[in-house]
């Protein structure tokens, strides 16, 4: 931050991006260096998936530089942030390391010690590259995610693969206006064998080294002499922050699942099964259910290479991303799939998973290393799962009891309120006493009673917010409450009567006495209008509107009045 936020600075605070996103950008590109950059990507993605791209989709989208403003503290977003530097990654993948280097250390000579503009960057990119990066720009002042559909088809006669390429924005209705963006869009195609396939397409767009660059709305392109359909796989590395449509069925996932020499596409892949089986109607008899169960038994197989991308194969897409899959959210349903779908693969992949948790109990019990912090990952994705067998519970009790780290009792903790354990109460007890007066072991116990799926949680809650835990001026102790409440525990924040989000906006009301900026931020949880349905919808209009009429911050006044209006649209 130093260099990219500090030594050169912001002309204004329109600009915000220019420092921040950047600053991410380097911050998640020194991370993966350190450490395994496949896992870093992916948990930047989920994060984006999660939490941007519902930001992107709601009534509180804006571009990654906004054009207006009412108050700037309400603009320290996952947009600016987390999109703002997939910005910049965008420009690293189109330029190049060297170039982009070279541009960086431009920007860097040429604005140190001033205030520069987004135009400022860009144009040290540009004399370093020699690119055009005019029609690029345009992703820092359209709001929304774009959306890239992709359409295939294999001519057995002429042995070609052509492809239809088609962007669209459906929420930036400045963007027809604009034009199309700048869309690097990163590509793999693979063999019967699953092995790749060295070919670049024939088509209207700049193609090179499995890299195509879209200019124009529509594209299509023309791979020749392949003998037979390959396996596409598009926006590895999440090449851009866009939605993919492009059919892949369960088969094709699979066949992804092992071929994919790209870690987040892999990763993707295995989140498109869950995401699958947790929308759809598929029995969890079926051969397409069999099948996936396969794979997942054969990733447990001994010994495993990289257990901590298999711990991240075995865990299912957190209630954000899957909100942003579909139109409407049927929580009570989805809640009842989930656990279903949970016991399942747990029975089916007992023995593999019961396998690779102790191969890799000694790694997990020694001190901090990449293997270590693997390891541990890897026992607390099959804890997850193995907690919801017959003898589940006294398996999580036992590694509470004999963990050497933090990170292992709270995934044995966790293991336990979710399944409502005979030992849950007394054990989070325990680590209550042992934690004493550290406050981010207390901050890590509050977020477990808030996460808990209880029918008692919201009146846990307030008798901690009764207590001396509670410290109202202390953001970080709200917000193991509050926040991790509203989207960490989807049945107690969604609950049908609506109490759970009356309690939220209630700690809301009360936060912006002490900080507003805190309490504005806390009322984003509340940004999903779209994807609930009208009962659920018609609770939070009422407590918005409740909201509305006490005394409160200008800056919570910008995001509640956002909010009220499309929740208004959404309430028949």
């Amino acid at each position: 931050h130093n260099w990219s936020g500090n030594r050169v600075t912001l002309r204004d605070w329109f600009q915000l991006s220019l420092k921040e996103g950047l600053t991410v950008f380097r911050d998640q590109e020194f991370s993966a260096d350190l450490h395994s950059r496949g896992l870093k990507r992916i948990e930047d993605v989920r994060l984006l998936k999660a939490r941007q791209f519902a930001e992107d989709a709601g009534p509180l989208a804006h571009p990654v530089r906004p054009a207006s403003y009412q108050r700037i503290d309400n603009f320290y977003t996952v947009t600016v942030y987390e999109k703002g530097a997939e910005v910049v990654r965008m420009l690293h993948t189109l330029l190049g390391e060297a170039a982009f280097r070279a541009g960086l250390d431009r920007y860097f000579a040429d604005n140190d010690g001033r205030a520069a503009t987004v135009e400022d960057f860009l144009a040290a990119m540009t004399e370093a590259s020699g690119r055009d990066l005019s029609q690029f720009a345009r992703w820092y002042a359209q709001a929304g995610t774009p959306e890239l559909r992709i359409e295939g088809d294999y001519d057995v006669a002429n042995r070609r693969y052509r492809l239809r390429i088609h962007q669209r924005n459906p929420v930036a209705a400045e963007a027809a206006a604009e034009g199309p963006l700048h869309i690097p869009l990163r590509y793999a195609l693979y063999d019967a064998d699953n092995q790749p396939i060295d070919a670049d397409p024939d088509g209207d767009a700049v193609i090179r080294d499995g890299l195509i660059e879209l200019t124009d709305e529509q594209h299509e392109l023309t791979f020749e002499n392949l003998d037979a359909a390959p396996l596409a796989s598009f926006m590895q590395g999440l090449s851009a922050p866009v939605r993919l449509r492009f059919d892949a069925d369960v088969a094709t996932r699979i066949r992804l699942l092992h071929a994919e020499t790209d870690a987040l596409s892999r990763w993707e892949a295995a989140q498109g099964l869950w995401l699958h089986f947790l929308l759809s109607d598929e029995t969890l008899t079926s051969p397409a259910t069999s099948a996936w169960l396969a794979a997942l038994r054969e990733l447990l197989a001994l010994p495993l290479s990289d257990p901590a991308f298999v711990a991240e194969c075995l865990t299912p897409p957190d209630f954000g991303r899957i909100a942003d899959e579909v139109e409407t959210l049927d929580f009570d349903r989805l809640w009842v799939r989930r656990a279903a779908l949970l016991d399942a693969v747990a029975s089916q992949l007992e023995v593999p998973l019961s396998s690779a948790c102790s191969a890799f109990r000694d790694d997990a019990l020694a001190p901090y290393s990449p293997t270590s912090v693997a390891a541990r990952r890897l026992r607390g994705a099959g804890l997850t799962l193995l907690s919801r067998l017959a003898e589940g519970d006294a398996v999580a009790a036992r590694q509470y009891r004999d963990a050497t780290t933090l990170t292992e009792r709270l995934f044995a903790l966790r293991a336990l309120i979710h399944r409502d354990a005979a030992d849950a109460d007394a054990l989070l007890t325990d680590f209550r006493s042992k934690a004493g007066d550290d406050p981010l072991r207390t901050d890590h116990w509050l977020a477990l009673v808030a996460t808990r799926p209880r029918e008692d949680t919201l009146d846990r809650l307030q008798a901690l917010v009764d207590s001396p835990l509670w410290l109202p001026n202390n953001p970080n102790r709200v917000r193991s409450i509050v926040d991790r409440f509203a989207r960490g525990n989807p049945p107690g924040f969604h609950r049908r009567d609506g109490a759970g989000y009356a309690w939220v906006l209630e700690r809301i009301a009360a936060a912006d006495r002490d900080n507003p900026q805190l309490a504005a931020r806390l009322l984003t949880a509340f940004e999903g209008a779209s994807k609930l349905d009208a009962t659920r919808r018609r609770h939070i209009l009422t407590g918005l509107d409740r909201l509305a009429t006490t005394s409160h911050s200008r800056l919570l006044d910008e995001v509640l009045q956002r909010l009220r209006g499309a929740y208004r649209r959404h309430v028949r």
